[in-house]
């Protein structure tokens, strides 16, 4: 179980990290994920980890469980192990653009 200090630290660097907004993140799951031949419905977009993370952002803090804690922590760490979040943008590598918005991160985004 987490405790209260734990749960904030989490919290804080979660929304620091993932800088999309819940709509933002939908829509950008529904164009990763659409095809000429197939579009899926809008909520089984993206990858599981990419629904969850939205999922996350649609919730209070109150309201998390320990799976929310689990893949927030997950992302905290992918985020900030691919992302240069002191350096950013980089326009040029698009590939790492996308892989990191499916997770709620676009390094693009001016930081607030």
């Amino acid at each position: 179980m987490t405790d209260a200090l734990e749960l904030d630290a989490l919290w804080e660097d979660f929304h620091h990290v993932v800088n999309m907004t819940s709509a933002e993140l939908a829509s950008w799951l529904r164009v990763r994920d659409s095809r000429e031949e197939v579009e899926p419905l809008p909520d089984e977009a993206g990858s599981p980890t990419g629904q969850h993370v939205l999922a996350i952002l649609q919730k209070r803090r109150m309201d998390l469980t320990e799976d929310d804690l689990r893949v927030m922590r997950r992302v905290v760490d992918t985020i900030t192990t691919q992302a240069d979040l002191e350096n950013e943008p980089e326009s040029e590598d698009t590939r790492r653009r996308h892989r990191l918005m499916t997770i709620g991160h676009d390094p693009l985004k001016p930081q607030p």
